[in-house]
């Protein structure tokens, strides 16, 4: 191999490392969770639907978002103890939310009950990332109860008044988002576990009923569900396709309910 081609080996293995080292970097400030994108935007569609669409639900949502991305650099800091890892990401998402915090607050005092709320089910996190257990399927309840409840502060921003419906949407996404959780641990964590899986299918069957009762048309979407609790495990999908597929999912119910609500 002559000179010219070494140097173009060398070349071509030092910007595949800044690649690698740029990719790892980028990790540090975006979550990997992809399923969780649709547990963020969906509560949040759900309120605005029930609600009138309002100026301040844009900086609503901006502030959620941050919080989110706040949240992520924070767990991983308490899980890994890497305070060199994760200590820039946690003060630049830090930085850009407290604003938005005071912000919303000042205009709305109101909000900072909901906060003291969040910061409930938040330690119940911090105790699951200092414990190593992050992926226990009690934490993914817990942080399935935290985003679901952003419908609330969503019409409560957007003068919605009929809270009956607010908390049927509220179920609806909880009982929803459960099942996946519990359907994805069938394809990844727990795929070779069969009483999970069962465990995945009967849950699933139990919420189609609930929600056939709840409306009759909603049959259709919990009946996607539970096919795909019982038939996407055997396909061997990784866990991105999962969590891109959950977004597809997620938009389905959005629309049904859409339908049927408003």
């Amino acid at each position: 191999m002559d000179d010219e081609s070494i140097n173009r080996n060398n070349r071509h293995k030092k910007d595949c490392e800044k690649r690698i080292k740029d990719l790892k970097g980028i990790s540090r400030y975006i979550p990997n969770q992809h399923g969780a994108w649709a547990m963020l935007i969906l509560p949040f569609l759900f309120g605005l639907a029930a609600s009138r669409g309002e100026l301040i639900h844009i900086p609503l949502f901006v502030c959620w978002f941050f919080i989110y991305l706040f949240s992520f650099p924070v767990l991983q800091w308490i899980k890994t103890g890497s305070s060199e890892r994760y200590r820039k990401p946690a003060v630049v998402y830090g930085v850009i939310l407290l604003p938005l915090l005071i912000s919303l607050i000042w205009f709305e005092p109101a909000l900072i009950w909901y906060g003291v709320l969040l910061l409930l089910f938040f330690m119940a996190n911090i105790y699951f990332a200092k414990t190593k257990n992050e992926r226990a399927l009690l934490n993914d309840i817990v942080a399935i109860l935290l985003f679901c409840s952003f419908i609330y502060p969503v019409i409560y921003m957007g003068g919605g008044e009929d809270w009956r419906v607010a908390t049927e949407l509220f179920l609806l996404s909880v009982l929803y988002f459960i099942g996946t959780a519990l359907y994805v641990k069938t394809i990844i964590r727990e795929r070779k576990n069969i009483r999970y899986h069962y465990a995945s299918v009967i849950y699933h069957l139990a919420i189609l009923l609930f929600a056939t009762w709840l409306k009759l048309p909603l049959f259709v979407p919990f009946l996607f569900f539970l096919i795909r609790a019982i038939w996407l495990p055997k396909l061997g999908l990784k866990a991105k396709q999962v969590g891109m597929a959950e977004i597809g999912f997620s938009m389905m119910l959005y629309v049904f309910v859409l339908f049927l609500y408003f």
